[in-house]
């Protein structure tokens, strides 16, 4: 079982095999994470993306699929991108979310990655509740069946730390273990 830690800071600058990127579909770059990884590590990112798109996904990525490139100037060695889904009160996407985490976390097992960083994905423009999103991450990668030793949620604000702080803490109480 994989351990879980949580820090809050910036994803781009830790040191682990692998990077989720919370991208958009298109893949090219955008705002938020998604533009703090493509700015940080370099143009190489944006052009296995492009291949990507190119040769395996000409309409985008879909939502909750998952595909790893070079990390670039990143001190991880790939970034892992996947598209969450936007958040909506009228229908339940979280069957989406769960699966940007467990096929990240298969591409991380594909790629032989021992740690991974991910961030809080849709809780940005997205608009997915800290809340619900920390609860879908935490219980999806808590109940994985994965080769990572090593899974880190890279928290950005106080409030993100918080509430998945405070989530993982009731998670692993109702399962009896600790990390």
């Amino acid at each position: 079982m994989p351990r879980v830690d949580l820090i809050q800071g910036d994803i781009t600058v830790v040191e682990v095999d692998a990077v989720v990127n919370a991208a958009n579909s298109s893949l090219l770059g955008g705002g938020g994470v998604d533009g703090a990884i493509h700015r940080n590590g370099g143009p190489s990112i944006l052009e296995e993306c492009q291949r990507i798109r190119r040769e395996q996904h000409s309409e985008g990525l879909p939502t909750g699929r998952a595909v790893a490139t070079t990390a670039g100037k990143l001190p991880a060695r790939w970034v892992i991108h996947t598209v969450g889904p936007v958040y909506s009160a009228t229908e339940d996407r979280s069957h989406l979310l769960a699966s940007c985490h467990t096929e990240s976390l298969r591409v991380a097992d594909d790629l032989g990655a021992g740690s991974i960083a991910f961030p809080a994905i849709s809780t940005g423009i997205y608009g997915y509740p800290l809340e619900a999103a920390a609860d879908v991450a935490l219980s999806t990668v808590t109940d994985s069946n994965t080769d990572v030793d090593l899974i880190m949620f890279v928290l950005f604000e106080e409030r993100a730390m918080r509430v998945f702080e405070a989530t993982l803490g009731r998670i692993q109480r109702v399962k009896g273990r600790t990390s």
